[in-house]
């Protein structure tokens, strides 16, 4: 019996197969493929072409911003190019010969030129352990006529109506010696002193003194400036420049 019963199933099973009963799933049902960016993408490529402006470098440094140097004949004030200078100008107040002020401002002034050849001073006299103070530089033409009116000795005072003072191109300078902490150190005298110690004689000093005073005459010549017989303290440019009648410094 069971063996009428085989031939039976098979054609069962064949004719279910047949008619579809064993469908595979709508298309709908199957999973679609990702369309999602991989996790880690590629850098983008750098930017090109025209407006794209490039960020400098972060180990670059900004381009300097070169200082223009003024020429030789130029006006400046002495201490924005030789900062340990020491400045006491005597006719900006009453600490000199008149009593009184001659000028109003406070500030040393001189010719490029100058400057540099009394930066080069100040740069010898330093390795010595000294520095250089201003009692006068540049001197305007009306002060020199005020100077006249109080002394008119043409051994110490330049009579402004045969020609003015040096200090009026801007090229001279009277100057002593201090220490590095701007102390006072010996010298022949003080500034305009009208006797014959203030020459370059230095018999009559100490030897204290004479030995400060040698040490400006030798920084100062070598440096291109030439000292005045009468006064140790005086020194002009040996280039020559002109007399100044319009420069009046800041007050």
């Amino acid at each position: 019996m069971h063996r009428h019963w085989l031939p039976l199933s098979l054609s069962l099973l064949c004719w279910l197969v047949g008619c579809g009963a064993f469908q595979e799933p709508p298309a709908s049902s199957m999973p679609e493929p990702s369309l999602e960016a991989p996790a880690d993408p590629l850098p983008a490529p750098a930017a090109s072409g025209d407006g794209a402006e490039a960020e400098p470098d972060e180990g670059s440094e900004p381009a300097e911003v070169t200082e223009s140097i003024p020429a030789p004949e130029d006006f400046v004030r002495v201490a924005d190019w030789i900062p340990d200078i020491y400045t006491d100008l005597r006719y900006a107040a009453d600490n000199n010969f008149t009593g009184q002020a001659i000028y109003d401002f406070s500030d040393a002034y001189l010719r490029y030129g100058t400057v540099q050849k009394l930066a080069s001073a100040q740069e010898s006299l330093e390795t010595a352990g000294y520095s250089l103070l201003i009692w006068d530089a540049f001197r305007p033409v009306s002060a020199q006529f005020k100077l006249w009116e109080i002394c008119p000795d043409p051994a110490y005072v330049a009579n402004p109506e045969k020609g003015y003072s040096s200090h009026s191109r801007g090229s001279t300078v009277d100057i002593t010696l201090v220490t590095l902490d701007g102390d006072p150190v010996e010298m022949p005298t003080d500034f305009d002193d009208f006797t014959a110690m203030a020459d370059r004689d230095y018999s009559d000093v100490s030897e204290e003194a004479a030995a400060n005073a040698g040490l400006l005459e030798e920084a100062m010549p070598a440096a291109g400036f030439k000292p005045y017989s009468a006064e140790w303290w005086h020194y002009s440019d040996t280039e020559p420049y002109p007399v100044e009648e319009t420069f009046i410094p800041e007050s």
